[in-house]
């Protein structure tokens, strides 16, 4: 059976190798074998490579944290999916591998009319997104949201998820072709994140101010969002893309009372918040209003020129039931 092994903790490119391992044992009791068909590679996979991440498995490892596949076999006792459903692997699940056994508590049948190179990326993105909108600020319909990294698979999904909410985003971004995309999946305010987006976005705001940063990128990116927050709000970080410290002015922390905290998807008091948000995204990719690029895909026995492509940039798959 083709798997990817984690052989040691560092460069990505040099510690992942294409491997040939035994078939899984049968489903036991409350089990089911999954044949897996895609698996994206996240920066936090390349986060477990080089043992900076929470999770840090014996080595050598199968890895993989999200991916989708289908119901091969199911063990005695299951009953919540059958043989032939397209479920999620678990989070954390090490997907890198053409077939692997887990618990079946948790898992669901997917909508059969997705394309499931989507439906791989739902279980970290959309629900971070999702509970980055719920879980800090209460929020009401026409309150404006901030996120920086806004094509990132989580700034779509925060796009998303607050459209269906009613709130307005600002979206920051590098690039200025990516406006037009963006607005066409829900973005209100879409601007290239420069001092002079800032005064664009401070123009279409007048008096209203954000209530909510969600910031992806730190640095320079993230002193832009709380220059636009108003009082008595937060700045969320959830990932580090620029590797720069947040810069918050004691101007900032004093007269507007801005208050910056971090989301770790896998804190336990998220764990239960997590399944009806990644059901909603099924749908919202389902109706179209929720798409995540993709760059290319990749077999596992390609997985070092898979990792360089991520390390180059652009959001890559591996086609793990590829030959």
């Amino acid at each position: 059976m083709r798997a990817v092994h984690l052989t040691a903790f560092g460069n990505p490119v040099e510690c992942l190798e294409f491997v040939q391992i035994p078939e899984p044992p049968p489903p036991g009791p409350g089990q089911v074998l999954i044949g897996v068909e895609f698996s994206p590679i996240n920066l936090n996979d390349l986060l477990v490579v080089r043992g900076t991440y929470p999770l840090r498995p014996s080595l050598p490892s199968i890895i993989g944290n999200e991916g989708v596949g289908r119901i091969l076999a199911v063990g005695p006792g299951v009953q919540n999916v059958t043989v032939g459903d397209r479920v999620l692997t678990p989070l954390y699940g090490f997907a890198w591998a053409e077939r692997i056994v887990v618990p079946a508590e948790g898992l669901f049948a997917l909508p059969v009319d997705v394309d499931p190179r989507q439906l791989a990326m739902l279980t970290i993105n959309p629900p971070t997104a999702a509970l980055l909108l719920s879980e800090f600020v209460e929020l009401a319909p026409g309150d404006w949201v901030v996120q920086n990294a806004a094509n990132s698979g989580v700034g779509r999904a925060v796009i998303a998820f607050a459209k269906a909410r009613g709130f307005k985003t600002i979206n920051l971004v590098r690039r200025p072709e990516l406006i037009d995309e963006l607005k066409a999946l829900g973005g209100d305010l879409v601007i290239v994140d420069t001092p002079e987006g800032l005064n664009l976005v401070k123009d279409a705001l007048g008096t209203a101010a954000p209530r909510l940063a969600i910031d992806g990128v730190g640095g320079p990116s993230a002193a832009t969002q709380i220059n636009l927050l108003g009082r008595d709000s937060m700045l969320v970080a959830y990932s580090a893309l620029g590797k720069a410290p947040i810069p918050v002015s004691s101007i900032a922390l004093i007269f507007k009372r801005i208050t910056v905290r971090g989301f770790f998807l896998s804190d336990p008091e998220h764990a239960a918040k997590i399944r009806p948000f990644v059901v909603e995204a099924a749908e919202l990719v389902r109706s179209g209003r929720l798409y995540a690029p993709v760059a290319a895909t990749y077999p596992l026995s390609a997985i070092k020129d898979a990792v360089a492509h991520v390390e180059r940039g652009g959001k890559v798959l591996l086609d793990v039931g590829a030959g």
